[in-house]
């Protein structure tokens, strides 16, 4: 029975390795993008590097890794407006340092701002540096080809409708286990491997990269989110949509929403109570704002931060669902405004 595990463990990295672009064995399984994250980073720091720079909006379990690991020898690659990292900026510093790793995400988690991960990974060649990528949100949603020619790659399943708790990490030769006390995963991670859990993983990518290979079929999802952001700034003046005009995941939409009198009637509770399920940049309670520090980054005040809501969908998601938001989006501004 161990060995029939071995050999379908096997196969499910001989698939991914196919779609990342890597070979079987640079890939461990992990129990998630959080842990993979950690894990690079973690490495980078056991293997000597002094520095890491990284971008002003990387998700947080990397901004509280590479906080852990390095400190004060963080550097971060600041972004435009848009959200996306200044790839001139960073250009230009890699002419007078070099660090130890660069991190760059794929695609935002809260703007779904499409990154420059491969003009990064190309400035990280030429002089000879690794190159991190947390691919969770591009990954089941753009194909996955070309991201295994990083030496980092992080991903998840549950963000492309396989089950939660199981992901993978794509890694160099020069490796240091972040998970120690067992011989698994070549010594790379230790514990049982979730054998189930990977193959679910693999089974729900395979039916994205499939997707993803009929172009209509991705297009029409496109137009299904343009034609929500159109109509969603036709009805309710003064909203705004984060990355407007660049290149965005067709499935995410991030909106300042229009300012209302009362901070505490939050957008995200009334579209609760209305069946929608959507998520906020910010925090507003008890009269304290956070501001997301992707909107700081991207130079947004505290005031626009926590009028921010996210919208996202899945694969299963139709036309009419995001006309039942639009709607449900329109009775829920009545209601707070009035």
């Amino acid at each position: 029975m161990g060995a029939r595990a071995d050999a379908a463990l096997l196969q499910a990295r001989e698939k991914l390795a196919a779609w990342l672009g890597c070979e079987p064995l640079d890939i461990i399984w992990t129990s998630g993008a959080t842990e993979a994250n950690n894990a690079a980073v973690q490495s980078a720091a056991a293997n000597g590097a002094a520095e890491i720079w990284i971008s002003a909006i990387e998700h947080p379990c990397t901004l509280a890794a590479t906080e852990r690991y390095f400190g004060k020898a963080r550097r971060s690659i600041p972004v435009t407006r848009n959200g996306v990292p200044d790839v001139e900026w960073l250009a230009e510093a890699l002419k007078h340092s070099v660090p130890g790793l660069v991190g760059v995400m794929a695609a935002n988690n809260e703007t779904g701002v499409l990154q420059p991960w491969r003009e990064v990974l190309s400035l990280c060649r030429e002089r000879g540096m690794p190159f991190f990528c947390d691919a969770a949100q591009w990954i089941g949603k753009l194909p996955a080809k070309g991201l295994g020619d990083c030496d980092f790659v992080s991903g998840c399943a549950h963000k492309f409708g396989g089950p939660q708790g199981v992901g993978f990490l794509k890694v160099p030769a020069k490796f240091r286990s972040l998970i120690v006390g067992g011989p698994q995963e070549e010594g790379r991670r230790a514990g049982t491997e979730n054998v189930a859990g990977v193959l679910a993983m693999i089974a729900a990518l395979e039916e994205r990269e499939s997707a993803l290979g009929s172009a209509p079929s991705v297009a029409r999802r496109t137009a299904w989110h343009m034609e929500f952001e159109r109509e969603l700034l036709a009805t309710l003046p003064g909203a705004a949509i984060l990355g407007a005009g660049t290149d965005r995941l067709w499935n995410t939409t991030a909106a300042i929403m229009p300012e209302l009198a009362d901070c505490r009637q939050r957008w995200v509770v009334k579209l609760d109570k209305l069946g929608f399920a959507v998520s906020t940049g910010s925090a507003c309670a008890s009269g304290k704002e956070e501001t997301s520090h992707v909107l700081a980054a991207m130079a947004f005040s505290a005031d626009e931060a926590s009028r921010a809501l996210r919208f996202s969908s899945g694969w299963d998601s139709t036309r009419e669902d995001w006309l039942r938001l639009l709607n449900g989006l329109r009775r829920a501004h009545a209601e707070l405004a009035g």
